[in-house]
């Protein structure tokens, strides 16, 4: 199963121009479920932080994260590193075309290399992790790059299937994102991870309890598996969504209100 050629596809479809890329923005949050628990951490985060807060998004992608938090505050900076030039020249263009090009700003680079001297306020890491082998360095360039009383936050697959690894399709043998490097993270793993790095104060919350895990396969793995299958599946992706979403938005509402002692996926924030 391949995600990539997926998001490449949607992805031409939805830059022909800012409103459509937002729009996007807009589907993505209501259909990912993480989209959800980041979004409340982030809110969390703009009540804590001083009006001037300066961000690092490691692995910034497609920009999602960086359009929301550029509306947290008039006075956050945000810098995007990816390893994809295509994205950072796409998500540059597309912010400066929107009016945000001056505080919202990416740039290629390597996490395994990239340490700026205790510059960040707040660093947000979603889906990433489980894509680099040298985890335990990125964290302590992570921390030599946070100020004093800076935080981290973590989005990640558990090792509880948040990749589902251990599912098989047919003769496959592989976990729906090919690309990952590790099945996922339990929370004492990346917990003592991170205290090596230098962190303290950190907490995880497992996300995608079994309401979240169901709406996952409703929302995500099913439509992705038809797609994969044949691109005729876009004409009916709309009507499969009228159908339903009403139900992946309970079980959503259900997962984020829920605590959940296990779960396919993990939040994590740490402090320096």
């Amino acid at each position: 199963m391949q995600y990539d050629p997926i998001k490449h596809s949607l992805g031409k479809v939805f830059n022909q121009s800012p409103t459509l890329r937002i729009f996007f923005y807009k589907l993505l949050d209501l259909l990912l479920l993480r989209s959800w628990y980041i979004r409340r951490e982030l809110k969390n985060q703009a009540r804590n932080k001083p009006n001037e807060v300066n961000v690092l998004d490691a692995g910034s992608g497609f920009g999602q994260y960086d359009y929301y938090m550029s509306s947290l505050g008039p006075k956050w900076s945000i810098t995007g590193v990816d390893v994809k030039e295509e994205q950072i020249t796409d998500c540059n263009q597309f912010f400066s075309r929107i009016g945000k090009g001056d505080r919202v700003q990416f740039q290629k680079g390597d996490l395994t290399k990239f340490v700026q001297s205790e510059q960040y306020d707040l660093i947000l890491s979603v889906d990433v992790m489980e894509h680099i082998l040298e985890d335990e360095l990125v964290f302590r360039n992570f921390y030599a790059s946070m100020k004093k009383g800076g935080t981290l936050l973590i989005s990640t697959p558990s090792d509880q299937g948040g990749s589902d690894t251990h599912e098989h399709d047919h003769d496959e043998v592989h976990g729906f994102i090919d690309e990952h490097v590790r099945d996922g993270y339990n929370a004492e793993d990346i917990t003592e991870k991170l205290f090596k790095a230098g962190f303290r104060n950190i907490e995880t919350k497992y996300t995608y309890g079994r309401p979240g895990g169901l709406s996952w396969k409703l929302s995500m793995k099913y439509p992705i598996l038809m797609l994969n299958r044949s691109k005729l599946f876009f004409v009916f992706i709309p009507f499969y969504y009228l159908l339903i979403y009403p139900v992946a938005y309970l079980l959503n509402v259900m997962d984020v209100r829920g605590k959940h002692e296990k779960g396919t996926g993990l939040m994590v924030t740490a402090y320096k």
